[in-house]
């Protein structure tokens, strides 16, 4: 090792001490390198068969280091290199700063003297600007003169309606009006404003030219208005307006692109401009649609005449419109569209007027009347639908003449108004119908024989009109006007139920009177009355709409339901006079004076047939109930009679005649019931079955057999009770307690339940009690 080389490890030791007082990292980053290469030679080297390579991996660090120096040392002389070369920049930088800076000094030296040199032109300025009014006013003198001549010119132009030539006069003012004040304000003044007192004077010479401007334009919008009337006349006075428009509106346009600019030297606009005639013009076309909508006549626009104040709205539109199409579209450019606009401006007049039409106190005429003029009319063929105006203009920006929201209030207002109406109507013909319950003779009958009165004729045409009248504006009101309908039969046949109540009531406490001697005449024309109502309510109900909306649409009607309700009324007040007719009667039923006479049995049967042949003038299929309710009736009846023990057997010789005598009235029961039953259906369940049983039980031979007849009888009538059985073994008489107490305990414990559809009959029949036989407390009463 050579002596330098302590030397210069001294040297390195030294600047890496340097370099770590000024990079702490570097150091820290030494120690992690050193570490991480002790730890890979110790992983490699821990193995000695690699100790042999060990000069090849000095050598390939070595390489890889002498590497990465060369790299190092290649990008800080790129550094230093950059950072050279921008000192220099900076260095030129400064010098041309230094230089800049010098000659700012010397021009603001330079202007400070010239300052003093400008205040000696200030005066010549003034001079010059003087200098070029006075050449302006004296090259303008002739026009000032003119002015005031020229102005009472147009004037008598426009008084004459000489509009093109008056129009070209005025812009002849204008236009010099425009160069004065421009000249005043001098060509290339930049930021110089005209004063105050020059804008005044020149206002002030040219006032008659504003004024004049306000005379034709109100001249022009005079003829526009009257343009109907003139086309059919004399168009020319509306062409030259068109066209004193149109220069108006080129005018316009050229001096706003000429002068619109924002910079300092752009001239400004003239007075007045920019004038929009055009969109004046379409402004007054609309104002004149609106005076000729208020010209049409106010006077009878109320209860019928509102109808043909309508029509007269239609005519007086169609005709302005053809007017327009055919002359007036003709005097304008095409791009006016003039037909469109008049359309347009009409529509919107309606809608005005319709909303103020609208906002009264309608009658259901009167909003029958608009509702088919604005869903129907309007949009038709006849009108707006015209083919000639559809291409026009489309209808979706027109928008409806009425709002849904209106047309569906007009709807309401209208179902409500019918609906007061139908209300009056029907109580009016509900106390017709109660007077003609008063009459002293029988009830009207149509063509096929049954009782009839004028309630139901009169409250289904009722009801079937305002239908077809609804169905004119739609199905939706159609709908509404049904249902409406429908709760107002409702309430009459609830109104009408306690009619016939109140009717019963006093028909029973005039018995005696005899006063009404139709009363069950009227009773069954009202069963017929609420069967053609039934059909008619069917026939609305299938007229309707599956989705209802409206103001009844949360709760609907039930006129069906109201209609069984009286018929059920009515039927049972006429079962109620059939048993008030028999009943002076029924007290003699099955007793002995019964048995040997055959009496009351036959005067029974005459009042029955006159009762069944009543009900013949009944509509099908109450008549049949009527007969049905009156075997159910008589059969009860004579049950009642036998379950009065009014005649107790005493031999068999009796018992066989009470049974002879009971199969003998059945027998005359039927051959009545059937004679005047007819044709009509066979009912599944004859009342009239139950006395044969009741007689075959009576003569009953043996005594021992009666608790097999009567588990037979208890099949078939599962309702009778051990008090029924008991009084028809009273009956007979033959039966002893012990077979008695028997057939009871035998009653008791089948008692089988009431099956599906079986109709009771021994629950309405009563058993009167039996006297109890005096007993001691401690003995079994007999």
């Amino acid at each position: 090792m050579s002596a330098e080389e302590p030397k210069n490890g001294g040297d390195k030791k030294r600047d890496k001490m340097r370099a770590a007082e000024v990079w702490p990292e570097m150091e820290k980053a030494e120690h992690l390198a050193r570490g991480a290469a002790l730890k890979w030679a110790s992983g490699v080297f821990c193995q000695p068969e690699n100790l042999e390579r060990l000069s090849q991996y000095r050598k390939r660090e070595s390489q890889r280091t002498a590497s990465v120096h060369a790299r190092l040392k290649s990008m800080v002389q790129s550094y230093l290199e950059g950072v050279g070369w921008g000192l220099e920049q900076l260095q030129e930088a400064r010098t041309e700063l230094k230089e800049v800076s010098h000659a700012l000094k010397k021009a603001a030296l330079e202007s400070n003297q010239n300052a003093e040199g400008m205040k000696c032109l200030e005066r010549l300025r003034e001079v010059s600007f003087n200098h070029h009014q006075l050449l302006a006013a004296v090259s303008n003198l002739p026009r000032l003169y003119a002015v005031h001549s020229l102005v009472l010119e147009t004037e008598r132009l426009v008084e004459s309606r000489r509009l093109l030539e008056a129009h070209a006069r005025l812009m002849d003012l204008e236009r010099w009006q425009d160069d004065i004040l421009w000249q005043l304000r001098g060509p290339g003044m930049t930021g110089t404003a005209l004063s105050t007192e020059d804008q005044e004077l020149v206002a002030k010479y040219f006032s008659g030219v504003r004024q004049l401007g306000e005379a034709l334009g109100k001249e022009l919008w005079a003829v526009v208005s009257s343009a109907l009337a003139l086309s059919r006349q004399n168009p020319t006075p509306f062409v030259s307006a068109v066209r004193i428009v149109e220069r108006e509106e080129a005018l316009d346009k050229a001096l706003l692109e000429e002068r619109g600019g924002m910079g300092s030297n752009s001239r400004p606009l003239p007075p007045g401009r920019p004038r929009c005639w055009k969109a004046s013009f379409f402004r007054v076309l609309e104002e004149a649609v609106s005076a000729r909508f208020r010209s049409v006549s106010y006077l009878h626009t109320r209860g019928p005449g509102l109808a043909g104040h309508l029509s007269a709205l239609q005519h007086a539109t169609m005709a302005d419109l053809s007017t327009v199409r055919h002359l007036l579209e003709h005097c304008v450019p095409p791009h006016y569209r003039l037909t469109g606009a008049y359309l347009r401006a009409s529509h919107h007049c309606l809608q005005v007027h319709l909303a103020q039409v609208s906002s009264w106190d309608l009658e259901s005429g009167e909003i029958f009347a608009v509702l088919n003029w604005v869903l129907h009319i309007y949009n038709s063929p006849h009108m707006m639908g015209h083919p000639d105006l559809v291409s026009e203009v489309e209808k979706e920006k027109l928008g409806p003449l009425i709002s849904t929201e209106g047309l569906e209030e007009l709807q309401s207002k209208y179902v409500r108004t019918v609906r007061k109406s139908v209300s009056e109507w029907m109580q009016k013909a509900l106390l017709v119908e109660l007077q003609d319950w008063q009459r002293d003779q029988e009830p009207d009958t149509d063509h096929e024989g049954f009782y009839q009165t004028s309630l139901p004729t009169i409250i289904t045409q009722m009801l079937e009109e305002n239908t077809r009248v609804a169905l004119m504006i739609g199905e939706s009101l159609r709908d509404q006007t049904i249902q409406m309908g429908l709760y107002e039969l409702e309430n009459l046949l609830n109104r009408f139920r306690e009619a016939l109540v109140q009717f019963g009531k006093d028909h029973r406490k005039d018995l005696s009177n005899n006063r009404n001697k139709f009363y069950l005449h009227y009773l069954l024309a009202s069963i017929s009355n609420c069967i053609i109502l039934k059909k008619s309510t069917e026939s609305l109900q299938q007229q309707q709409s599956s989705h209802l909306t409206g103001q009844f649409s949360q709760t609907p009607p039930n006129p069906l339901a109201a209609l069984d309700r009286a018929v059920r009324r009515a039927c049972r007040l006429v079962m109620d006079q059939l048993l008030l007719d028999l009943q002076p009667f029924l007290p003699g039923l099955l007793t002995r004076t019964w048995l040997v006479q055959g009496d009351p049995t036959p005067k029974l049967c005459r009042i029955l047939e006159h009762h069944l042949e009543l009900y013949g003038h009944v509509r099908p299929p109450c008549r049949q109930r009527l007969q049905e309710e009156a075997q159910w009736l008589m059969v009860v009846e004579y049950v009642r009679a036998l379950m009065q023990k009014r005649m107790v057997c005493r031999s068999a010789e009796e018992r066989r005649q009470l049974a002879q005598q009971m199969v003998q009235d059945d027998q005359l029961f039927r051959e009545m019931f059937i004679s005047l039953q007819g044709d009509g259906p066979i009912p599944e369940v004859n009342p009239l079955a139950l006395l044969p049983v009741l007689a075959d039980f009576i003569q009953l031979k043996d005594p021992s057999m009666l608790t097999l007849e009567v588990s037979g009888l208890a099949a078939k009538y599962p309702d009778i009770s051990e008090e029924h059985v008991s009084v028809l073994l009273d009956v007979r008489g033959d039966v002893s307690r012990d077979i008695k107490g028997a057939v009871l305990d035998l009653l008791q414990q089948s008692a089988p339940s009431l099956p599906a559809g079986y109709r009771p009959i021994f629950t309405d029949i009563l058993v009167p009690p039996s006297t109890m036989a005096f007993c001691l407390p401690t003995a079994k009463c007999a």
